[in-house]
């Protein structure tokens, strides 16, 4: 499996490009939100990063691995907030391609989803 990332930047790349070998696979993940939808916007970010490296572990995949992540915010408010936490979580050099929009939520106390999409095996 090869995973090119181009214009690599410390929160995103502009470009992720996967060729996979005979046996890849890729993983969709649904939109993941908060398991405490009443916490601030870091706790809600920590929550769905947790979930989203379990589903990924599922797969037989990890962070390293997300080809592109979109984040809805209900409030762009939050990107900073949520920033701080994502920069912690997303590994140096591997970073997906992303897009950051704001959104109404299914449930107004969400302040963050993300859905991601990777590669396994």
């Amino acid at each position: 499996m090869t995973i090119e990332r181009r214009n690599v930047g410390k929160r995103l790349s502009d470009l992720v490009i996967y060729a996979p070998p005979p046996g890849g696979r890729m993983v969709y993940l649904a939109g993941q939100v908060a398991e405490d939808p009443a916490a601030e916007i870091a706790a809600q970010t920590q929550s769905v990063l947790r979930q989203i490296d379990r589903l990924l572990a599922e797969a037989a995949s990890d962070k390293t691995r997300i080809l592109s992540v979109t984040i809805y915010l209900a409030d762009m408010a939050d990107y900073a907030a949520m920033n701080a936490v994502w920069d912690r979580w997303v590994p140096a050099g591997e970073t997906p391609a992303r897009a950051t929009v704001e959104a109404k939520l299914a449930n107004p106390a969400y302040r963050v989803e993300m859905q991601v999409v990777a590669t396994a095996g």
